[in-house]
């Protein structure tokens, strides 16, 4: 497969996408859901996530709220997440609900 990626020196596919400009967004997590208040870019199809304390999150539109039975977020983990574009619908927000104690939920975009 012909790619325009870095591959390592077993010739596998290093996956490099950069951070996006000033798409960063920030969430204090509590007891009540929160969101992102300013959408994702359209153009944005991968997000990274890490929080400073555990959360539960779900992605979805303007109106997602998070609950303790979305999915389980650890703390101190730096992970990215694709939310769709192209033939798939794209997710806009990304609702979080802290687990035990409030804490900060960190989104970068990525292109």
């Amino acid at each position: 497969m012909t790619t325009l990626l870095p591959t390592d020196s077993d010739d596998n596919i290093i996956p490099a996408i950069r951070l996006k400009g000033s798409n960063a967004h920030s969430i204090t997590t509590s007891a009540t859901s929160a969101k992102n208040t300013t959408a994702f870019d359209s153009e944005t199809r991968v997000v990274s996530l890490y929080t400073t304390e555990d959360v539960y999150v779900k992605f979805g539109t303007s109106t997602v709220t998070a609950a303790t039975t979305d999915h389980f977020f650890p703390k101190n983990v730096y992970y990215d997440f694709a939310i769709g574009g192209g033939k798939t619908t794209q997710y806009t927000h990304i609702a979080a609900l802290q687990a035990s104690t409030a804490g900060t939920l960190y989104i970068s975009e990525k292109e």
